[in-house]
């Protein structure tokens, strides 16, 4: 706002908080000598004339009399005015570091906070307006020392709220009124006083009965932090009731069986059954209500995770998730987060899908020595406003029990708080003793406001303690002695606040002993209804046969009207639209690409197969750093008009198609990204969703993500998903980072059927294997499909395919050179190779005379294994004599060392099995572009020569 527009209603109501303080101590200059402020405030003072507290507070009553403004000035020096504003600031700013925010120890004296150190009195702030100070202060305030005396009790009480970060006036100023007009502490009833009482009841009652009934078995108790069960019982009411229909949780394993138990309702009985090791899926509620999926090798039961369904009557009204989650702290947040927006998403019609925020909302539990030591934390707060990964405002919990395992606060972290490294991100944040279980809710209702008013998301930091070691069989007095002396000595929250209740009049001491007995006798009943269960017989664990069995016949052409028809329309943009002239005519070349000499390369054949797919009612998604253009601008999916720069994709406007298409660049990160879209994967599994590797060596920084959920998840927890993975991958010359995508690491995690790995030498390989991910997608035998990409083979004829093979294929897991082995009984080798280095090898052998011994089988489909039609392709050359596996990969790395065996299974008697490649190395290729060219050449010479003298 100009000092122009301000003057025209209300000069100084242009300024308030700070910027207040600021113009009136250049007034205080411009009083001394007009030359010492800038034109612009000197021009704004002389037609304004000289502030009163009535309009300086922000009160619309105008003074007229310009007399008395002057006097009013002089009376309340501008400097106590200024010095006024200041201590205002400072106790909003700072007011939290003298806050009794720490249940075992009271908050520190802040100096920042004292009238002295402004050079004011009591008696100065008498003089000024209670509404000058606090404008949001209750009527019962009547001056500025008052006011004073209401923000100082305010800021500095077992809560504590860090606003200061939040750049944008407007969110800050409502953050503001809304803690000052006292509106998130209502009048707590003594029914609902009583209601919270039981809860706590509930909590610590289950961990005491925990603890003597199952001596020295880890359970990760919740005692010192009860309140977050009654936190998160007050967020999903509070949101339930605003209309959300999915809550979506993630948390690590401290407190998980309490809120297992209590938030999501597990029953006692199947709890109590999983410390006794016998589990009974008879005791799941038969109504439907709770479902508990169980995988065939499981998990330990601070792992499990959880889907609730609240009903009103036969209605259901919100359905409440506590995701399945590894050790691995933090790293589930980004899982559940792609949970949240895959519930808010409709995917029923072409174009991007439609974000309602309001249907879902998650909820992510974090640790104090994580939540700033774990890398994946920012990562997830940095997707929080990305138009692709948004899903209108997370409620995040720190779980603080000032304590990191054994190592101490000062120790663990560089920052005052666990909840700093959010600042960065703006997020408002409330600092709240878990002692106090009013101010507690007292923080879920400015989340959950302020969750609904700016959709962003909001941070409570639940500070407490933690009343055991790290699990419960650590003596934590060996290294805190001091903490744990003050612990042992500290009354649990439900003893303070049972007798706060009692002090108040609220319950009276045989209302609050019945509840305690009815909590204790509930968890003796469940106890003696499963205390005679024996623990299960061991058994073989195994997954279920239709995992085991593969998949069933499946049907992945198109007929060639339906692509041709497609194809039109991908080359087709609006009227008006400018695309690009250079790329508008490589594109244009798509339309000539299937006529009877055309060939479809990689890219195109990708379109087509998205295309159809879409045509056939199955939603897209696909994300990745540079997946609108494509790495290697082959992909082109979103065009930008050479004009503006608006955008527009194809697939958007598809006659043919049925459901949505989403694509998005994604911010520069791998683990927080990939977890995000195996979370959408999995609560939205009708849909094709798509992580793309910048390149393929980027996937290593998502390892946990590979390892803990899409590898292992389905036989941890019975967590289905068909996401695929591409991963760009092949020796170039390009120096060891961007050479190997870790094809080994795949392998070697590879078995049970958990996924499927390929590394394809055809564009047309590419489209039938997509077709066929799309079509298991709802399916018992889906899984996760990795694909090592292509990089430089992507626009390689020798890898383009006719329309034939797109109408008339199949996704084939091997495929012999049909150029090659005219004459079965003159094969002595064959080559089995993959990928990239098949289509190489095949062009090298295409420019050669003397091949008839020889015949090149590229194995497409390298795990599963296609074990038993391998033997069958071998035992068709009655004089074969030696197997060759060829790899551009380092003898440690590729396939080698997962297809070895498979080969000597499958090969027939006598025949050798030979290892052509690069030795062992450390470092997975060359650095320099002719060394990598002459390790090629020596490779691909050495196998299609007679006498072969390789590495063994």
């Amino acid at each position: 706002m100009t000092i122009k527009e301000a003057k025209a209603y209300d000069p100084w109501k242009a300024f308030s908080g700070p910027n207040l303080g600021y113009v009136l101590e250049q007034y205080d200059l411009f009083q001394q000598d007009p030359d010492l402020v800038d034109q612009e405030l000197k021009n704004f003072f002389e037609i304004s004339g000289p502030p009163t507290v009535n309009n300086v507070a922000g009160q619309t009553t105008v003074v007229e009399n310009h007399t008395a403004m002057v006097s009013t000035v002089d009376v309340l020096s501008m400097k106590k005015i200024t010095s006024a504003v200041k201590l205002t600031e400072n106790i909003r700013s700072y007011g939290h570091l003298a806050a009794n925010i720490n249940p075992l120890n009271k908050g520190l004296d802040n100096e920042l906070l004292h009238l002295e150190k402004y050079g004011l009195t009591a008696d100065d702030l008498r003089k000024i307006p209670a509404d000058f100070i606090c404008p949001e202060s209750p009527e019962s305030i009547k001056d500025g020392y008052e006011a004073f005396r209401y923000l100082k009790e305010l800021y500095t009480k077992t809560i504590a709220f860090e606003f200061s970060q939040v750049n944008d006036l407007e969110e800050r100023q409502w953050l503001i009124d809304a803690v000052e007009s006292g509106s998130i502490f209502p009048e707590v009833t003594n029914e609902r006083k009583a209601i919270l009482y039981k809860r706590l009841a509930e909590v610590e009652g289950f961990e005491k009965f925990l603890h003597r009934t199952y001596v020295g078995q880890k359970r990760f108790s919740i005692e010192g932090l009860d309140m977050l069960v009654p936190v998160l019982d007050h967020l999903i009411s509070q949101t339930v009731q605003n209309g959300t229909s999915n809550v979506n949780i993630a948390m690590a394993h401290r407190g998980r069986l309490n809120v297992l138990a209590h938030v999501l309702g597990k029953p006692y009985e199947i709890i109590f059954s999983e410390f006794q090791h016998s589990p009974n899926k008879d005791l799941v509620p038969s109504e439907g209500s709770i479902g508990i999926n169980y995988g065939w090798t499981g998990d330990v039961k601070y792992h499990l995770g959880l889907d609730t369904l609240i009903t009103n009557g036969n209605t259901q009204k919100a359905r409440i998730t506590l995701a399945n989650n590894p050790s691995h702290l933090e790293v589930v947040g980004p899982v559940v987060e792609g949970y949240s927006r895959a519930a808010q998403e409709d995917r029923t019609e072409a174009g991007f899908p439609k974000q309602d925020i309001s249907r879902s909302m998650a909820i992510l539990i974090h640790g104090d020595a994580a939540f700033p030591g774990e890398g994946i934390v920012p990562e997830t707060l940095n997707l929080s406003r990305l138009k692709g990964y948004q899903t209108g405002g997370t409620i995040h919990i720190i779980a603080n029990n000032m304590i990191g395992f054994t190592t101490e606060s000062e120790d663990s972290r560089s920052t005052k708080y666990a909840s700093d490294p959010a600042k960065g991100f703006e997020v408002p944040i409330v600092h709240v003793n878990a002692d106090d279980p009013e101010a507690c809710l007292a923080a879920v209702t400015l989340a959950i406001q302020y969750r609904e008013k700016f959709k962003k998301d909001f941070l409570i930091d639940l500070i407490g303690y933690r009343r055991f070691g790290h699990n419960e069989m650590d003596e934590p007095l060996v290294t805190q002695p001091e903490m744990y002396g003050l612990i042992q000595k500290h009354p649990t929250v439900k003893e303070l606040y049972g007798k706060k209740l009692l002090e108040a009049s609220a319950i009276n001491k045989e209302e609050l002993d019945a509840l305690t007995e009815q909590v204790e006798e509930k968890l003796k009943k469940a106890y003696d209804r499963i205390s005679g269960n024996k623990p299960e017989a061991v058994c073989e664990l195994d997954p279920p046969q239709t995992i085991e069995k593969g998949f069933p016949k499946l049907d992945t052409t198109v007929a060639a009207e339906d692509i041709i028809r497609m194809n039109e329309s991908l080359v087709k943009w609006p009227e008006g639209f400018q695309i690009n002239k250079k790329l508008g005519r490589i594109l244009s070349r798509r339309l000539d690409s299937l006529g009877e000499d055309g060939k479809i390369d990689w890219a195109h054949a990708e379109t087509l197969a998205f295309a159809s797919i879409l045509s056939d009612g199955t939603p897209i998604r696909l994300t990745g750093q540079d997946s609108e253009r494509g790495t290697f601008a082959q992909r082109n999916i979103v065009l930008h008009d050479s004009e503006d720069g608006k955008t527009y994709s194809p697939l958007h406007t598809l006659e043919t198609a049925k459901a949505s298409f989403a694509v998005h660049n994604s911010p520069l990160t791998e683990t927080a990204v990939l977890a995000f879209e195996y979370g959408y994967n999995v609560f939205a599994p009708e849909t094709l969703v798509l992580w793309e590797a910048q390149f393929g060596d980027f996937a290593n920084t998502a390892q946990v993500i590979f390892d803990q959920f899409i590898a292992a998840g389905r036989a941890k927890w019975g967590q289905k998903s068909g996401l695929v993975m591409l991963l760009p991958h092949g020796y170039e010359g390009q120096g060891p980072e961007h050479s190997s995508a870790r094809l080994e690491r795949y392998l070697q995690l590879a078995g049970e059927n958990n996924w499927t790995v390929a590394n394809l030498s055809s564009a047309a390989q590419y489209f039938h294997l997509l077709r066929r991910q799309a079509k298991i997608l709802e399916m018992e035998q889906v899984r996760p499909l990795v694909i090592m990409a292509p990089k430089s083979m992507l626009r390689n004829q020798v890898m383009a395919s006719s329309l034939a093979e797109f109408t008339d294929g199949e996704f084939q897991s091997f495929i012999e050179t049909a150029t090659l082995g005219q004459n079965p009984s003159a094969i002595e080798r064959i080559i089995l190779c993959t990928g990239k280095i098949a289509v190489e090898i095949r062009e090298k052998i295409a420019n050669e005379s003397d091949t008839d011994w020889l015949q090149v089988i590229s194995l497409e489909e390298i795990y599963p294994f296609p074990l038993k039609k391998v033997k069958e392709a071998f035992a068709k050359y009655p004089n074969l004599k030696e197997i060759v596996w060829l790899q551009e990969e380092p003898k440690n790395m590729g396939a080698w060392t997962f297809v070895e065996p498979r080969l000597y299974a499958s090969a027939p008697d006598g025949v050798s099995i030979t290892y052509i490649g690069r030795k062992r190395r450390s470092s997975p290729s060359e650095g320099d572009p002719l060394v990598h060219k002459q390790e090629q050449n020596r490779i691909m010479t050495e196998s299609i020569t007679r006498t072969n003298e390789g590495e063994n």
